[in-house]
């Protein structure tokens, strides 16, 4: 918890410093695709969503910084049994280079830090709490494209790939976040 309250205050931070900038603050929400691996027998995707705020700050006239404040669904599925899920739900913050490669389409990357909110597994209408097997956070790369109307409203596909999220021990099976998202956003 104190490591949010740190970023969101760093993030904020940020968004000061840069007022001779031009800010623009919206809300964006999507489609999660997502899965763990890759030393996960049988693990299918999951579909899920993601919500919350965004803000891009221009920097020049082509290049911005977008840092984003995300509720994201994650897991996987068991692809040999139906009734398996597992639930990976996290607050995520990436904080994106935004390169314009023309007017309205965008090229974004950058990292992404997840604190973990719930691990559980759910199977045949139980649930087993795995939140003291699973890191409390995630750190990983997030790549992917943008499109923005004059209107503001926004779409994105991106991919993230995680850092290693299993907490057992060193021997364990290794398992990083693998997303998908398709979101749609506006900018105010």
């Amino acid at each position: 918890m104190k490591k949010l309250v740190l970023f969101t205050m760093m993030f904020a931070f940020s968004c000061f410093m840069a007022q001779g900038q031009d800010i623009q603050f919206g809300a964006k929400a999507g489609l999660n695709l997502a899965t763990i691996g890759p030393d996960l027998d049988d693990a299918a995707s999951r579909t899920t969503f993601h919500l919350g705020g965004v803000a891009e700050i221009s920097i020049l006239e082509n290049f911005s910084i977008q840092p984003e404040l995300l509720y994201s669904a994650q897991g996987a599925t068991d692809e040999s049994d139906d009734d398996e899920v597992v639930k990976l739900d996290y607050i995520t913050l990436p904080i994106l280079a935004k390169y314009y490669l023309v007017d309205n389409l965008s090229l974004e990357a950058g990292p992404q830090l997840g604190f973990l909110l719930k691990a559980e597994v759910e199977d045949d209408g139980d649930t087993i709490d795995l939140k003291d097997n699973t890191k409390s956070t995630d750190i990983g790369l997030a790549l992917g494209l943008g499109y923005k109307l004059e209107s503001g409203l926004n779409f994105g596909l991106r991919y993230y790939l995680g850092s290693d999220v299993n907490d057992i021990d060193e021997d364990s099976d290794k398992i990083s976040n693998r997303v998908f998202q398709l979101s749609i956003g506006y900018f105010f």
